[in-house]
This record gives structure tokens, sequence and C-alpha cells, in this order.
């Protein structure tokens, strides 16, 4: 039957409201839909359409700050697990969702519940930790109770430098001096017995009325758009009846993969068909040779049966069901597996699909169904018939889905490889089946499945025909590999890259298959006459699964002085003052702001080649799209087109593009969709140029920005004459995504007098915003005003990049003299806004027999992308910190910036350091293979002492970086864990552990002297409330609550008087960007500065009435007429340096710390695992232990992203394929070290800052390389047994790809390189 033509109404229920719409629009998604009417909800692909009869529950919908936080939002916001807050909705809602379903969970079933979420701030750390008080066995990590590996025991003898190590708590130890001893050191940054418990008696209700509806016979559903329609059919017959009249029709469930053609591939489906209510197709049923699953059954309660099944059956019957579960476990997040159906994993014929090389291999059947009645096949080598192809017919639809039993005899395993363990797609996937004679080990039938090798998923049919009647051992194993070696080939250009690391995992994954067999046999067929060969035990631990211990950690900081006042809350652990408002989901962000009447959307229109002449642009078709209002160009530009930090860029493009998303214009219309619809409409033709895309294009072409910096100190000629030994070498450091949780977002509201603008921004750095939008406009600055609540994380991308988007948002209000809004999409930002930049660095060291080093020549080259933006700063930073922590007598250094055509790269936390200091520790772990010494013996005798100067000519001044070193050696058990390390490794020859101690130093300042001011502006009401306004902007770094905690010691009042509202430029002018990790030192002076000025006018008044109150001398200073508002403000003296002298101080300080990381390495796989990692840090006085300890934990794991996992990846024309989460991979929950330890060094005031305390933004981040160097550590052991001991060379990032490629064995050996030149790569290293 056909629907009729007025749509239906669509009935749900959110947070408890019944909702009733008339005119649903199949292409909305919940997401859109909560956002406008103001919820927020994780719900980007889940189509409005399919809510009918659901009952929605948001985080506004658990608890609110006005009534009562539920607990989930309590505990996350106490422990300190919200940082800038963008991300916490989502966690919250997903640990709300396992209390319900599970009220006592235990750590595990915890750590599963965020397999989908994901976040840049805090390090995960502080999130679990919190949560971990709702587990079951909540007060201990959970390991053999005290037992080693506790944490209880590491507690309490070898934590970071939590006991001095005299006998534990015997006599003479620190742990019982605590009456006396000054400096007490605490682990607890949280109290768990304030928390309120967790009722589930309190929860919401399902509404009642949905209750009734559950067994009611429901109707076809139809809902039309613009595009798109929408049928909800109740029966078979009417499915089948719709998919013959619409042959062509999507069938939909969770909308995972068809959601993401929309969005990002520019897909339209004019017939969408939701088969959700069809009882068939939800059915489960055990049969005789198997289960049978409804299509349409989602993938988490395919696991729920799989695993029931497992848990009854014989084990023998279940091995095919072991498999898929084992996939299941690292399949997307929960958040995915609760709505994606088996049915649309197997019709989207995905050739990375994890379940398909399963259902392959175990010969799984499939029943279609059509108007011709029903067919059923097996799932074959015949089933795929071309990339996302299969033999499926238009009009037939996947009803059910068998997976069989195994037999006796019959064995089966499934292996996946991703660039992170959770939530994320395949790199090469495979299913693994064998079936034996009965009671031999001759082959009878073996199916080997690939996927990831091959536009569809394939069987190794050669290979397995070969195999057939063989007996299982090593001579199986030799030609099996020689065979899947020629028939799993892949052309050197094969989309996806990779080449040599897919077919060398495909000989490893069968590896691990025939040895798992062969343990398997052994089992079954021991007795004297066993026929299998034995399992070398050092091979065993190839075959085991991938297992994750329980997390393990402490925090340890020096509490306060005894005798501070209970009220002074500095160097406490105090919560972030938006925590809880960012657990409600009330925490508000630019795109949060309520939408203006007639407010306009900009979508913006970028160029799609890197390098070409703009012949013509046409928007004709795109003013056929509903809601259309204009597009918006250069002409319309009313001041200057020129913008940029260095004036060499565009507001729009008018000639030429210089990088794939070069902006040339914006469409503008009523929603963001429309908008959306029209940029695409937009026809742009070109002239193409060609591009320079790499550091090494940009060499041969000397394609470089002008200004080439040098250090130079000593006589290095001569310290390379005095040297025993000289090495070269170079590493490539790979760029990196900002991916803050929140994306550029811009609101320009013209105030439609004398040029004024109201900017609501996503930004560091409000003066440039301000001043670029000014320029465009042709108005003074004093009619801009650019307002900052929040950001959503910021990290350095927001500290130039935004005002690309922000003078076109601009431009387009003053055109039309509306406000307009545009938050960039992810895969818009990314391609948009640059990174940071990739390093190569070469190098020539000179150094003694014992490791000394005596002289280094160094040069650096930055891909800058198409505009200088501040990669000048970023390359001074890292000719800074070429040196690391090492006193090196006799320098050069040049440093290079690369002029390329990618988007120009800017601003990242460490902002060129962590770069200059990684080739530093290359030539380091280079020194010391060559040597012959332990890599920590080299590293500790080249360390500079107190009083040294720098290859910049500064003295090392409280220099406490070799107390960070002693203390994380004696901390870390390091020479303890050295010889089990090397124990392992003598009985492991296919997983090796590495451990490494790595020491950083960062200096603290702008390179830039005059950017080292700040400041401040003090209101006190007659209410004796307090309102502070600074330069410096909150993007969860926690530096709003850093200063409320420096007005309050400042003006001797309660923090719960003094508030923060936001930063803007009508507060405090002229504001230095939120970066470079000075900003609590310089802002903090600055309150205080403004502070003490009040606190001055007010003497008189308190000398008058000393035992009033603070309102008391508020109230009599306003009736005296003593004015309560102060400016304060504040500037780092003595700074400045000559790169021609090689003099002056470009640091005002230097922070300090030592990390100490063991890791273990899947030699077959490339996969790794961060076993534990220690680190000592010096900030000072802590002015917030809780904020610094989230800081070193949050740069770290995003650090670990940057050495171990991220990777960007263009194409040779320039264009950036990773666009998005699903290309793009950060650290996950599961990724950061099992056992992590954080110290705060004890002593250490600092005085060159505010209340003694030290930067920490950027300083930690570069700790992450004790990950990196303990890898290659691992990789070099494995090398070892292949016979190969000479130094060698490891790229960063090291991801499973580079570290399975250095381990070279007998398999890298069968899959050789194509020759460099002979063939055009999928992708290139920029």
């Amino acid at each position: 039957m056909a629907p009729d033509e007025t749509g239906d109404e669509l009935v749900f229920f959110v947070n408890g409201k019944k909702v009733v719409e008339k005119d649903v629009n199949p292409e909305t998604t919940l997401l859109t839909y909560l956002r406008r009417n103001h919820h927020t909800a994780n719900a980007c692909l889940f189509p409005i359409c399919a809510l009918h009869h659901v009952a929605v529950t948001t985080v506004e919908g658990i608890g609110n700050t006005k009534s009562r936080l539920h607990p989930v939002q309590e505990r996350i916001a106490k422990s300190h697990g919200s940082q800038c807050g963008f991300c916490t909705p989502g966690i919250v809602m997903s640990m709300y969702t396992l209390l319900r379903n599970k009220p006592e969970p235990n750590m595990e079933d915890i750590e599963d519940a965020f397999q989908g979420n994901l976040c840049r701030c805090t390090g995960y750390r502080p999130i679990l930790e919190g949560y971990r008080t709702f587990a079951k066995n909540s007060s201990c990590c959970g390991r053999a109770t005290h037992g080693t590996g506790c944490c209880r025991s590491k507690r309490e003898n070898s934590m970071n430098g939590s006991c001095c190590g005299g006998k534990a708590n015997g006599p003479g130890c620190c742990m019982n001096e605590k009456e006396d001893n000054v400096t007490m050191m605490s682990s607890s940054l949280f109290n768990s017995s304030e928390f309120q418990p967790l009722d589930p008696t309190q929860e919401p209700i399902f509404p009642p009325e949905l209750m009734s509806q559950k067994n009611k016979q429901q109707k076809q559903l139809c809902f039309k758009g613009e595009r798109v329609m929408w049928i909800q059919p109740t029966t078979l017959q009417e499915l089948v009846a719709l998919k013959s009249q619409y042959p062509n029709a999507k069938l939909v469930v969770g909308n995972t993969e068809v959601g993401v053609e929309i969005r990002l591939k520019n897909m339209l489906y004019p017939v969408i068909i939701a088969p959700t209510w069809i009882a068939e197709m939800n059915a489960v049923q055990h049969t005789e040779t198997g289960v049978t699953f409804g299509a349409a059954c989602t993938l988490s309660s395919v696991e729920e049966v799989l695993r029931k099944a497992v848990a009854e059956l014989p084990s023998y019957k279940t091995e095919v069901f072991k498999a898929a579960l084992e996939q299941l476990r690292w399949f997307a997040g929960p958040q995915i597996r609760n709505v994606a159906a088996l049915g649309g994993n197997i019709m989207t014929a995905s050739p990375i699909s994890d379940l398909n090389p399963v259902l392959m291999a175990s010969g799984s059947k499939l029943t279609l169904v059509s108007n011709e009645g029903k067919r059923t096949i097996t799932m074959d080598e015949n089933f795929f018939t071309g990339y996302r192809k299969t033999i499926v017919k238009p009009e037939e639809i996947l009803l059910s889905v068998e997976i069989p039993y195994s037999r006796e005899g019959e064995y089966f395993s499934a292996f996946k490889q991703a660039y992170r363990r959770e939530d994320d797609i395949a790199i090469v996937t495979c299913g693994m089946r064998v079936l034996f004679q009965a009671g031999t080990n001759q082959v009878e039938d073996v199916k080997l499945s690939y996927g990831g090798m091959a536009p569809t998923t394939v069987l190794a049919l050669k290979t397995c025909q070969e195999l057939i009647g063989r007996d299982w051992n090593e001579k199986l194993l030799q030609d099996a590999c020689r065979l899947l070696a020629g028939e799993m080939d892949l052309s050197p250009s094969a989309p996806g890259g990779m080449v040599d690391f897919r077919r060398t995992l495909t000989l490893s994954f069968f590896f691990k298959f025939y040895l798992t067999v062969l343990l398997k046999l052994s089992k079954h067929h021991n007795g004297p006459n066993n026929l299998c060969e034995p399992v070398p035990s050092n091979y065993i631990s190839a075959t085991e699964l991938f297992h994750k211990d329980p997390i393990a950690n402490a925090q340890l900081f020096q509490e306060v002085p005894k005798g501070q006042a209970a009220e002074d809350m500095v160097g406490r652990p105090l919560m972030h003052v938006s925590a809880d408002k960012q657990a409600c989901g009330e925490a508000v962000y630019c795109d949060d702001i309520p939408h203006y009447e007639n407010e306009l959307y900009l979508t913006l229109v970028t160029s799609t080649k890197a390098h070409a002449k703009i012949i013509s642009i046409d928007a004709s078709e795109a003013q056929s799209v509903p809601g259309f209002v204009c597009f918006v160009s250069a002409k319309d530009v009313p001041g200057s087109n020129i913008t940029g930090i260095a004036n060499d860029e565009t507001v729009f493009a008018e000639d030429v593009v210089t990088c794939v998303g070069h902006i040339i214009g914006a469409v503008l219309a009523d929603t963001q969709e429309h908008s959306r619809r029209a940029a695409k409409a937009v026809k742009i033709k070109y002239e193409e140029l060609k591009p320079i895309v790499t550091i090494q294009e940009a060499i041969e072409n000397q394609s470089f920005f002008k200004s080439i910096k040098k250090i130079i100190k000593g006589d290095v000629k001569k310290g390379f004459e005095e040297s025993d030994h000289i090495l070269e070498g170079e590493m490539y450091i790979g760029g990196q995504e900002h991916f803050y949780l929140e994306t550029h977002c811009t609101v320009a509201v013209p105030k439609g007098e004398g040029g004024e603008m109201e900017l609501f921004v996503s930004t560091q750095n409000l003066m440039k915003t301000q001043e670029f939008v000014a320029s465009a406009l042709g108005v003074p600055s004093n009619r801009i005003v650019v307002r900052v609540k929040r950001m959503g994380g910021g990290f350095g991308g927001k500290e130039t990049r935004n005002t690309i988007l922000t003078t076109a948002v601009s431009v387009a209000a003053f055109k039309t003299g509306r406000p307009v809004r545009c938050m960039l999409d992810r895969d818009e930002d990314m391609l948009i806004s640059g990174g940071r930049h990739p390093f190569l660095g070469r190098y020539k060291v000179g150094f003694m027999k014992n490791g000394k080093v005596k002289s280094l020549e160094v040069s650096y080259y930055s891909n800058g992308g198409n505009s200088a933006d501040l990669s000048y700063g970023v390359m001074d930073r890292a000719l800074f910190h070429l040196d690391n922590s090492y006193n090196i007598p006799n320098v050069s250094s040049v440093g290079t910036v690369c002029k390329t055509n990618l988007s120009s790269n800017t601003a990242f936390r460490g902002f060129g350091g962590p770069q200059g200091m990684m080739v530093a520790e290359c030539w380091m772990s280079d020194i010391a293979q060559k040597c012959g010494l332990p890599p920590e013996e080299v590293r500790k005798l080249n360390l500079y002492n107190e009083g040294d100067l720098t290859h910049f000519n500064q003295k090392l001044e409280g220099f406490t970086l070799r107390r960070c070193w002693d203390e994380c050696l004696s901390s870390s058990s390091f020479h303890a864990r050295k010889k089990l390390i090397e124990e392992f490794n003598k009985q492991n020859r296919w997983k090796k552990r590495g451990m490494c101690i790595i020491p950083t130093k960062f200096g603290i300042s702008f390179t830039i002297p005059f950017l080292n001011q700040a400041g401040a502006l003090v209101h006190v009401y007659t209410d004796g409330s307090v309102l502070v306004t600074h330069g410096g902007t909150e993007m969860g770094q926690g530096l709003h609550t850093k200063m409320i905690q420096v007005a309050s010691r400042s003006l001797g009042i309660p923090t719960s008087k003094i508030y923060i509202s936001e930063t803007s430029t009508n507060t405090v002018p002229n504001t230095s960007p939120t970066a470079a990790s000075v900003s609590a030192d310089i802002n903090g002076m600055a309150v205080h500065n403004a502070c003490q000025t009040i606190l001055k006018r007010l003497d008189p008044i308190k000398q008058s009435n000393p035992k009033g109150s603070w309102e008391d001398w508020i109230k009599t200073a306003y009736q005296d007429c003593v004015s309560l508002s102060a400016t304060g403000f504040y500037r780092i003296p003595d700074l400045g340096y000559d790169f021609e002298k090689n003099e002056g101080k470009p640091f005002c300080y230097f922070s300090y710390g030592v990390a100490c990381s063991e890791v273990e390495i899947d030699c077959l796989t490339g996969d790794h695992k961060n076993v534990r990692t220690d680190i000592v840090m010096d900030v000072g006085t802590s002015l917030n232990p809780a904020i610094d300890i989230g800081q070193i934990e949050g740069a770290f794991v995003q650090g670990l992203g940057l050495f171990t996992m991220e990777e960007l990846r263009y194409s040779p024309e320039g264009n950036l394929y990773t666009r998005g989460p699903g290309a793009y991979k950060i650290p996950a929950f599961g990724d950061i070290p099992t056992e992590f330890y954080v110290s705060l060094l004890r002593d250490c005031p600092n005085s060159k800052a505010v209340y003694s305390s030290k930067a920490v933004g950027e300083p930690p981040l570069f700790l992450s390389a004790s990950v990196f160097y303990a890898i290659k550590d691992a990789i070099y052991s494995a090398r070892k047994e292949s016979g190969l001991t000479e130094p060698f060379r490891l790229d960063s990032p090291a991801t499973p790809e580079r570290i399975r490629n250095a381990c070279v064995d007998i398999f890298t050996k069968m899959c050789p390189s194509a020759e460099p030149g002979t063939f055009k790569p999928w992708s290139v290293r920029v």
C-alpha cells in the first residue's frame, strides 16, 4: 500500500514530558531537534522519526543545580572529572544508563560503558576514579587485595614520594612524622564519604502512557520532509510490498551507517523504510544447526544471546560464537551497538566490517524475502559482488541470519587490528575456521576470510584449497604463509595505504590462528600418541586474547601548611567552579546561546583543490534551495579582505586558492540544514596549479617562509674533533589535530548603529578576534565587543585560527544586518583550521665513549602550511628546546618553516617544544645504543645542574629536575622492574616489554616579550559580593577557578562571595591570548594587584572598625564614597632575547618533570599496551592540586595521542583523508596507562609567580615521549631476536603500522616493500 499524502503525528517523551510533532522532517536527527529545543543529547545519528512511542532521557532530566544533582552528576564534578565540560553530559548519560541497567556494576562494566565516549581534557583517570565509587569493590583496584600489584600495597610502599622509603611506616619514616613534619603529602583529591548514595527508587519512571501502548497493534507511519519520505511498516507483508514499490529504498534500523553517508558523503535517499517494528526481523531462534537472528536485532542483543549460549552450551559448539563475541567486544561503543542492527552490518557490505569475515568463514546462512517468496543463501565468496555491493536483489530484504554451531574437531578464531583498540574501524580483520578429520590433525576443511585486503570481504580460496588434507604442522604453516603472501597481495597504491602492514597482518593473524589451534589440539589429543608438535613456551603469549587489568592509580600532593585559614582555598583541591553546571548540561557554550529573532545560519564554501586559480563561482543552483538568503564572498567585505597574523591571508579567497579548505565564500539560509544544502550546490571552476604538500617537496622547491632562525653556541667543529663517536640521523614527527570537543563557533549580532557588533566566540584570543573583525568591517575596534563565556577545549587551536570563521560570520552579519551563527562540523573544522606542525629533524651528534655529549648540529624543518600564522614562534620554541634537559657545550642549530599548500598550521599545546625535544631524545637513545650503555645512565650523565647556562645562555636557577629524576626512579621501582622486563622478554618471543625514563624542561613565557602582560577588573557590590574579570579565557584548564582562589586569598574572603562571569573586550582591553601556559601567572598577578588597590582603599575603614565584617566595611566604604572598583595590571619583567647575539632572557623560569613508562607490544600486530606510568612534576607550590594534576594527566594523554596514535593522512594532492573521529583516533578510556601515578614535587616554591606557583598547561605533554621510547626499547628487544642490533629509525607517531614494520621477522620479509618512485602512494607524509 502507498502511504497517504499527509504525514502522521510523531509522539514521544523527553524527560517525562509528552511531545507531539506534526510536520516531521525525516532528515532531522534527535540531536538537531533537542538542541533547537535547548536540550543536549548524544544523538548525532539517531533519526527523529525513529522515536515514535519512545521515551528520551537527557542529562537535564536526571538532575540539576537548582534542586539536586543526580549522584552520577555529583561524582564526576567532585572527583574533578569535568574540565572543559563539553564531553561531560555524554559521559554522565553513559554512566547513568549503566546504573539503570545494573545498579551494582563492577569496574570492568564501568570501563566498557565508556567505549564510545571521548574526552580531550582530563586524561580519563579522574572520571574512572570518581565512578569507581559506584562499583561493588570500589575502595580497591580489585587486584588480589593487598597482594602484589594491589593499589593499596603500592600506595603504602612505593608510591611516588608518598614515603621516604625508610622502612615503610617504621621508625624514622616520614609517614610517622605527621605531627611536626610541615610537608605532609596527601593522596585524596576528593572525599567520597560526602557523596550522596545512589537510590534506584528515586529514578524517573517510564511514561505509563507508553507502557499501555506496548501491546497495542501499531499502525504504519509515514513522515514526509522536503526531500525524504520515512515509512515505518508494522508487518512483514507491508514491508515486502513497500520494498517492491520502492526497490531503491534504504532500510534503516540504527542509522549508524546511512546517517554518516548522508552527513559526510552527501548521499540522498528519497525513501527510507524502518523495519524496527517487524516481529520476524527481531526474533531469535535456536535451531538444530545454530542460532538465527532477525536482521533488525541490535548488536547488543546479539551479544547477549551469544554470551548466554557460550555459558550454557558445550565449549566445542560455540567456537564461532566466541569469535563473534571477541569482534563485538571492540565493535564501536555501547551507544552504537545498542541501535546498530546485524542486518545493517551485513548489507552495508563494508570491506572492513568486523563481523562479515566471521560470518563468511563460518558459512552463516542468510534468509532473503521478497514478493517472489523466500530464499536462503550461504554467505560465501560469491555474496559480495563489488565495493559495497551484494547479490541481494533491490526488491529483496534480508530477513534473518543463522550463525552456526561449531562441531567437534572444528576450531574458529577472529582477529582485528585497528589504530585504537576501543571504538575503531579495522585496518585488517579476519575470521578463520579449520575442521579436522575425527581424531587426527589432518585438515578436512579450512576457511580463511579477510576484511581490509580488497574492495570486499574475501576468502583466500587458493590457500584454503592447498591446505586441505595436510597435517597441521610447521610445514603447513610455512606453505600457508607463502601462499597467503601471494594471494592476499595489494597494489602499492591501494586505497587506505599501509600496504606492507596490511599484507604482513594477514600472515601474522594466520600464525596466531595456527598456534591457537595447535594449543587446542594438544589439549584434546593429549596422551601418549599425541600427533601435534608442542607449542614452544615462549610462543604461548602470542595466542592470548587482549586482556586489560583493572586500573590502579594514585595522586600525591603537598597539603597546605598547618594553620592556614579554613576559608583560604589556595593550595587546596577545590572543584572546578563550573563542574556541577557542566555535569547537568546547564553550562552555556557558544552555540547554546538562544537563537535570535530572524537569525541566519552560515555554512562556508571552501576549496576542493590545494592550489588553483578560481575561474568562476556559480551560486545560482544554491538560490533554489528553500530558505536560501544570500551568498557572501570577497566583494562583500566592507573593509579589508587582507587578514592574518602576518597579513598574508584573506577573509575570502579572491583569485587563487592555496589549500584544500581555503574559504572562498559562505551561504546564508534560515536553518543549518538549508545552508548546508545550499553550500553544497555552489559550483566552482578551477584551473589547477602544482601544489607543494610535504616538507620534502618544500625542501626540493626551496619553498620557505623568509625568516630562518639560528642559535649557535661554542665551537661545534672542535667539539666533533674531540668526540670519540659521531652519529648522524633524522626523525620525522607527524602533526596533530586539536580535536577540542567543541568545534569553532561564532554568533555575530549587529547592533544597528555606528557599525557596532557583538560577537560571541569560542576563542582564546579576544584581542586579535576584535582587531581582525574591525579591519574586515572597516570600523574602529571600539565598535566591536567580543565575549567568551567558556570554550569546550582549545589547546592552542583557538588562539588565532578561530578568526578565519569569525571574520566571515561578521561580514555576513554586516551584509544582511541580521544575527548570524555558525558552528563548524567536525569534518569542516579539521579541514580548515590546521593543527600541530609536522617536523623533520636532522642531526649530527658527537659524544664520548661514556655517552657524554660534546657537540650537536641540528636542523629543523616544519610544515607551516599556506600562511605564516604563528609558525615563526613555534620554530623559535623548538630551537629553545632542542636540548630538552641536557647540557650540550657546542651547538649549531637552524630552524626553517616550509611554505606548503596545506591549511595553515598553528599553535598547539607545547608550541614547538615537544617537537624540538623529541629529536633530542632520538639522538640520546641512539647514543645509548651505540655506547652499549643503559639509556637512563646516559640521560642522567648529560642532565644540567643548578647554575648551568643553556645553549641560549640563560642561567638555570631553582633547578629541581635532578630531584624529580631521583624521586621518579625510586617511586617507579625502576631498577627492580627493569630486571622483570628482561625476564619477561626472555620468556616471550612475540610479546615484548620496554621501559624508559624521560625528563623535560619547559620555558615559561611568551617568546614575544610584550605579550607577557595582563589586566584585571574587580568590582565589589554593596552586598559584599565580588565580580572579577581578567584577560584570560576558560577552556577547561580551571583558570577562572584559580583566579577566584587568588582573589579570595588577596581579599581575605571566602570563594563563595566571588564570581567570574565571562571574558570580554569591553571590560579588559588588549588581552594577550590565553596561551603559553602563563595565564594563571600573569592574570593571577593582575587580579592580586586589583584586589590590593581595593584593600588599600578599605584600610582606614578597617582600622576604625577592626571587628566589623567584610559586608560592614563595604557598606561603610560605599557610604563614604570610596570607589569599590579597581583595575589591575601585571607584566613579567626583564624578558627579551637576541638571536643574533645569542643573549638575553627568553623565559621567566622553567617547569620541570620526569616520567617513567612501561609498555608491552605485540610483535605480530604492532599493538601496544600502556602498562604503567609514574610522573613527578614540579609545579611550584600548587594553587590547586586537583587542577594541576588534571592538567598533568590531560597533557600526558594528549601527548600519548601525538606520539603513538594520532596520524593525519593526506593524499599526494594535499587532500586531508582524516576528517573526523571515524578516521582520526585520539586516545580513549582504554588507552591510558593501567597503572598511573602522579606526584607533585614537594617543597619547591617558585618566587617568580603568583603565590609561589608554576605554570602547568604545556610542560607535562612531552613526558609522554617516555611511552614512545619505551616502545622503541621493546622493538629493540624484538629486533635482537632477529639478529638486528644496530640503531634503527622510528618516526612519530609509533602507530601499530610503524611498530609492526620495525619488528622485522620472517613474516615482514615475506611482504617486501615496493620501490619508492615506482608507484603513486595513496597517502604521503606531510
